[in-house]
């Protein structure tokens, strides 16, 4: 916890806002997108969807296949509990909702689904497909319910683990560059990806390893999302290194997400913005 406090310290005293942005990139998603006071209907939906897992009474056997948890000592728990401490906190599922809508996202993918409130922020608004994969088969089966109670038939679940799919996600080469596949029965990925989420396995070494594996999926304009960069060493050290890999052009340091660009067109740099 010592770590995450002084590593917030340091990103208050280098964060800006809009001021002093150069980029007319960057500055516009700041101002258009990062501080949008319009008001979204899906805010609506994902606070509804919030309020029902926050009333939840049910109890999971949660099965940790990544860092672990620094909140829960038991693989018992309640599902509530899983929404108010560790689940995507309403600021930052609005920001994802504005993020979806500004870029246009048509289709996303997710690492770590968990009990499904992440992807509901990503899928409430109806313009994306969202895939979705988590290993633990009893919050997949959770977030599953959820989807299906709030009607979002654009998600599709993977309970697997990211290497198992990341694995499979190239079509086999007789089929050449085909755009769409069908994994284990399951309707598979999109080839490219506008938005890549990755919210599980809080582990530097895994997390470069997922990154690596994904670029192939990215396009120009393809947003990378990896939450909790400043977790803990490792996780610093790997964002440190996708933030100097040769493919990437622009990134944003929010604190809790970093946020990755691959603009050709854009001058590498680096923002820490506070959102």
């Amino acid at each position: 916890m010592w770590f995450k406090a002084k590593a917030f310290l340091k990103f208050l005293w280098h964060s800006k806002n809009q001021h002093g942005i150069h980029s007319p990139f960057v500055y516009k998603l700041i101002t258009k997108c990062f501080y949008n006071k319009k008001h979204f209907e899906a805010y609506e939906l994902w606070d509804k969807a919030k309020k029902d897992v926050l009333e939840s009474g049910k109890v999971l056997q949660v099965q940790d296949v990544g860092a672990g948890s620094k909140i829960f000592k038991s693989n018992l728990r309640l599902v509530s509990k899983i929404a108010k401490h560790v689940s995507i906190s309403r600021k930052r599922a609005r920001l994802m909702i504005r993020l979806v809508d500004y870029l246009s996202v048509k289709n996303a993918l997710e690492l770590g689904t968990s009990i499904g409130l992440g992807s509901v922020s990503i899928a409430v608004s109806g313009q994306a497909h969202l895939t979705t994969i988590e290993a633990c088969s009893a919050t997949s089966a959770y977030a599953q319910s959820l989807f299906e109670t709030l009607k979002l038939t654009n998600i599709t679940r993977i309970h697997s683990s990211f290497a198992e799919s990341l694995a499979e996600l190239d079509p086999p080469a007789c089929l050449g560059r085909a755009h769409l596949r069908v994994l284990n029965g399951q309707a598979g990925f999109e080839e490219k990806f506008d938005l890549i989420f990755i919210d599980g396995h809080h582990d530097g070494e895994a997390t470069l390893k997922y990154f690596e594996s994904l670029l192939k999926h990215k396009h120009n304009d393809s947003l990378f999302i990896f939450d909790d960069i400043h977790w803990s060493p490792s996780m610093e050290m790997a964002w440190k290194q996708i933030k100097a890999h040769e493919e990437v052009q622009v990134t944003i340091d929010t604190f809790q997400w970093g946020l990755v660009f691959f603009r050709k067109e854009q001058v590498k740099q680096d923002f820490v913005i506070r959102v």
